[in-house]
């Protein structure tokens, strides 16, 4: 979904003068055969993991389908990029796959969890990730020889793990819990619950967590004094996903429901116990799983506008979709030539094939 400014109106539970915005399905695709669990996105990809075991690859600098990733033997449960450089996948074998976004191979495999790999994290370094599964461990990874740090043991599974943007803290999620943790110690410094099983979260700053549940409600929390500082209702049904940007001056939050609607909100971080405004929303007649927020880099076509891109588990029915092109991303063609110019070596996909001058 592509989103602009529009002309200026009095929307939301406050009265801040705001913009109307517009959103639209700018790129659509039947991505997979069946439901989709996670969804991330980089400057310039895409990357969508489902219950057929596949990742798919979606180039948005050219709008068009870009590769297949296989190497899983379950579910995708979660996808997270760290910059233009890498992604991380987990699923329900329980292994955690580092991939090299340049060419799109398998760098690591690691066994992480025995059992699914619920939800991973990076580090804003880049040095550290977190993950957390259904067997119940809290596990910390050094990404630089990619062993496992630490393993801490909980009580419960938790399904969602996340780094505060600064990397000085992170939460655990487990059912309707937030446990939040320092860096320096590992320990747990504060503690909240909201009233439902906890769905998604995601951070407006270092200090302020969206947190959205199995109701139509909408929670901010202070990780600092560990109290909810605002809460609002989003939708007509239970909020499935969260995710954030920044538009100029703006803390945009958006959501997505089972409803099929998908809200922009205009969080005041400076006055964050207000309710946000509303900025607009679209309504997309589909089930929605999975949210992520997709933002050109500095080359991009419009700097000023920011791309939503919502996955559905069923294709719509009005959409058009492209000529399915796959793309071959795992092999490479090399040509060398001998300095003697007496033989040729051509290597592809590991055959090598020679041909050797004759002389006359």
């Amino acid at each position: 979904m592509k989103y602009r400014q529009g002309v200026s109106s009095d929307k939301g539970p406050t009265e801040r003068k705001t913009q109307e915005w517009t959103l639209k399905a700018e790129f659509t695709h039947h991505a997979h055969t069946a439901s989709l669990c996670a969804v991330a996105a980089n400057e310039r990809y895409i990357a969508t993991g489902s219950k057929d075991e596949t990742i798919q690859l979606y180039d948005m600098k050219n709008k068009k389908e870009h590769g297949v990733l296989l190497h899983h033997n379950g579910t995708i449960s979660c996808l997270e990029f760290y910059g233009a450089s890498h992604l991380l996948s987990g699923a329900e074998d329980g292994l955690l796959c580092v991939w090299s976004t340049r060419k799109w191979e398998c760098l690591k495999s690691i066994k992480a969890h025995r059992g699914q790999v619920s939800f991973v994290s990076v580090h804003p370094s880049g040095k550290l990730a977190l993950s957390v599964g259904t067997d119940r461990t809290l596990r910390t990874w050094n990404l630089i020889d990619g062993r496992s740090a630490f393993i801490k043991n909980i009580k419960q599974s938790a399904h969602i793990v996340m780094w505060s943007p600064a990397g000085d803290k992170y939460v655990v999620v487990v059912n309707n819990k937030i446990d939040i943790y320092k860096l320096e110690t590992a320990t747990v410094i504060g503690t909240f619950s909201c009233p439902m099983r906890i769905s998604s979260i995601t951070f407006l700053s270092n200090s302020v967590l969206a947190v959205a549940g199995d109701d139509e409600v909408v929670r901010l929390f202070d990780t600092d004094s560990q109290k909810c500082v605002c809460e609002f209702v989003a939708h007509e049904n239970r909020v499935k996903s969260l995710d954030s940007c920044t538009v100029g001056d703006l803390c945009v939050l958006v959501s997505a429901s089972n409803d099929g609607f998908i809200k922009l909100w205009n969080v005041s971080l400076e006055k964050v116990t207000e309710p946000p405004a509303l900025l607009g929303m679209v309504n997309t007649t589909a089930r929605l799983t999975c949210l992520s927020v997709w933002q050109p880099g500095p080359q991009g076509e419009c700097s000023a506008e920011q791309d939503v891109q919502a996955v559905t588990s069923q294709a719509s029915t009005t959409a058009t979709e492209p000529k399915r092109r796959k793309k071959e991303i795992f092999t490479e063609e090399v040509i060398v030539e001998d300095p003697s110019c007496t033989k040729r070596v051509k290597t592809q996909g590991g055959e090598k094939k020679k041909k050797r001058k004759t002389n006359k």
